[in-house]
């Protein structure tokens, strides 16, 4: 059996149709699923329809969850996951970019630190799309949307030694792709 999942209470809320319980999953979840969207996809719009989407199957899925058979929230992710990646493939022949990323807004914002972690996000972004898919989605999985191993393997269906292996190697590469640049620090 696995761990409780927090959401059980609000899932089946969902499942007897509140929309109380909707609107309050959808609030929870939205941030973290566009955020994964846009990552991967690098669209805001694509970014969008991909988290209605999976909300939407979310929303058909609470009434048939069955609750010890996993995290709701990983189910989500996994879902989101897919969603993306139906679009990466039915657009292959459009090379994917860092142009299309949007810079991370600054609270407090001053030119030149603005224009220094554009450059860095921009590069950062560019180097893990150029990673291969499985390590590009493991390091998003884990580093950006704060999964435990344990939940990212799930995600994307590999046990957890896999996992670590595919961090490994993207971490690695990453590493490698940023010594061999000028004027970049490992901090």
């Amino acid at each position: 059996m696995t761990t409780q999942d927090p959401d059980t209470a609000l899932i089946e809320r969902m499942g007897q149709g509140d929309e109380g319980a909707v609107r309050q999953f959808v609030t929870a979840r939205l941030p973290r699923v566009l955020a994964l969207g846009l990552r991967l996809l690098r669209d805001p719009a694509e970014a969008e329809d991909v988290a209605q989407e999976a909300f939407t199957r979310a929303w058909r899925q609470a009434p048939r969850w069955q609750p010890g058979q996993g995290r709701f929230d990983t189910w989500l992710h996994t879902v989101t996951l897919n969603l993306c990646r139906d679009r990466l493939r039915r657009k292959r022949h459009a090379p994917v970019t860092g142009e299309d990323m949007p810079d991370p807004p600054d609270p407090q914002p001053r030119a030149d630190a603005m224009l220094e972690a554009s450059a860095r996000g921009k590069a950062v972004a560019e180097a893990i799309a150029t990673l291969p898919e499985r390590q590009r989605e493991a390091i998003l999985l884990v580093h950006y949307q704060d999964l435990t191993n344990i939940a990212a393997a799930q995600v994307l269906d590999i046990s957890v030694e896999a996992l670590e292996s595919l961090l490994a190697r993207g971490r690695r590469t990453l590493k490698q792709h940023f010594a061999q640049k000028e004027g970049w620090r490992d901090e």
